[in-house]
């Protein structure tokens, strides 16, 4: 019997899906446990796999296309089933609601334990009008002129330069991809212009740039949609602190030089543990506020920003007041990893009681960071430089690191953030305090 395909939930924070692609064509059969689809969710791509066999009857959602929690994006069922009372029902109902629940349990799909490495972020889920230069010879181009070009392929086309209007696509509807690209670079493909020297005058005239616009990525969504919700209604103030790092630098030049090259901690990793150390004496600070509650958590579940193509995923470090400097930084190095592969799953990256950002490696000295609700707050780290300071009347040069805290008035009162920011200030300055 035919019966609707939901888009099912997919991660604990998706409100909606986008299509990357169908494995399945209409008409196909397929087995249980065979995947029928990729979807992009707000943080990785999903394979979604059938839990019995069945055939895919029709496709009401294709590539690049959005449906929300709980809406039909195809019908399934047996050969030969008619669909039409189906389709009329689906075009009668009410678009679906964000935050439902997704499939049902009884639906037949689910999603694989891991995502899919084989897409890569801004392939061939998004769709990209590309205007090409026109080249004599190139007949191959659509009659509008436009080719549809994944963002991916377009930046390897540029930086390779090649033609986009000489290959042929094999995504959907015809769209230029990534192993497109590749296959030219492969055969030989030549350059769009050949490398000879050009000389251009002043009078050169230039009209308006050309552009192109890009699907939004799912993750982008996410990411513009939940600081809206942190910087509108949380009430949030910031404190920023001094911190000699000298003893600190000291203390990881001691570790690496007992440890292996790929056990090796960074400044960040004693960050993470200070932070972990401190919010264990300061309830207040590793708390979250629940409307009708505050919420105190009894360990320091340290969300780590790491920047990935999409966008940015903080990864957790659990339990990092209970944990080394060694551990963590493994723990660390492996959640980005995983980060940057797409293959973080969703406890790996929810329900953080506090986190960190730092951008000290990009030369970012001071910056404040957007809270990440639930939290109560959040570190934004710059960079340890050498700095003149006066000590005892002298002038001494120090490393100094600048810390901001994004605080929640709701949970975190003035005095208290500076007490943490005390204890934690402590902890970095005078390393051994970490253990008392």
């Amino acid at each position: 019997m035919a019966e609707k395909f939901l888009m099912p939930k997919l991660s604990p924070t998706m409100e909606e899906g986008q299509i990357s692609r169908w494995v399945k064509n209409e008409g196909d059969s397929y087995e249980a446990n065979e995947t029928l689809a990729e979807v992009d969710t707000d943080k990785a791509t999903m394979e979604m796999t059938a839990l019995t066999a069945g055939t895919l009857l029709k496709i009401l959602k294709g590539a690049g296309d959005t449906a929300l929690l709980g809406e039909a994006i195809a019908i399934i069922g047996n050969k030969g089933d008619d669909i039409s009372a189906l389709l009329t029902e689906i075009k009668s109902e009410p678009p679906a609601s964000a935050g439902g629940n997704g499939a049902k349990v009884e639906e037949p799909i689910k999603p694989k334990a891991e995502a899919v490495t084989s897409v890569t972020s801004g392939d061939v889920g998004s769709k990209t009008a590309v205007t090409p230069p026109a080249h004599a010879g190139a007949s191959d181009a659509p009659s509008n002129g436009r080719l549809i070009v994944s963002p991916i392929a377009a930046r390897m086309a540029a930086e390779n330069a090649i033609d986009l209007k000489t290959i042929s696509g094999s995504g959907p509807n015809g769209r230029i991809i990534k192993r497109d690209i590749e296959t030219a670079l492969a055969g030989g493909q030549p350059s769009a212009t050949p490398s000879v020297h050009r000389t251009f005058t002043p009078s050169t005239v230039v009209g308006a740039s050309a552009f192109h616009d890009e699907t939004t990525s799912k993750m982008r969504q996410i990411i513009a949609s939940r600081l809206a919700e942190s910087i509108g209604p949380i009430p949030t103030f910031y404190l920023t602190v001094e911190i000699e790092m000298d003893n600190a630098l000291e203390l990881r030049k001691q570790v690496n030089a007992t440890v292996p090259e790929a056990q090796k901690i960074s400044v960040n990793d004693i960050v993470v543990k200070a932070t972990a150390m401190a919010l264990v004496k300061h309830p207040f600070a590793n708390a979250s506020y629940q409307d009708k509650n505050i919420r105190f958590y009894q360990q320091a579940d340290i969300g780590v920003a790491v920047a990935i193509d999409d966008g940015l995923i903080t990864p957790v470090v659990r339990g990092a007041n209970l944990k080394g400097f060694l551990e963590i930084a493994a723990e660390i190095k492996d959640l980005a990893a995983k980060a940057k592969a797409k293959k973080l799953q969703p406890e790996e990256y929810t329900g953080a009681t506090f986190s960190i950002s730092n951008l000290g490696m990009f030369g970012i000295r001071e910056f404040t960071a957007i809270i990440n609700p639930p939290e109560a707050g959040i570190f934004a780290v710059g960079g340890a430089a050498p700095t003149p300071v006066v000590r005892n009347g002298e002038i001494v040069v120090r490393n100094i690191m600048h810390v901001t805290m994004s605080c929640d008035h709701r949970v975190i009162d003035g005095a208290t953030g500076a007490k943490f920011l005390q204890t934690f200030k402590q902890m970095l300055e005078q390393p051994g305090m970490m253990l008392a």
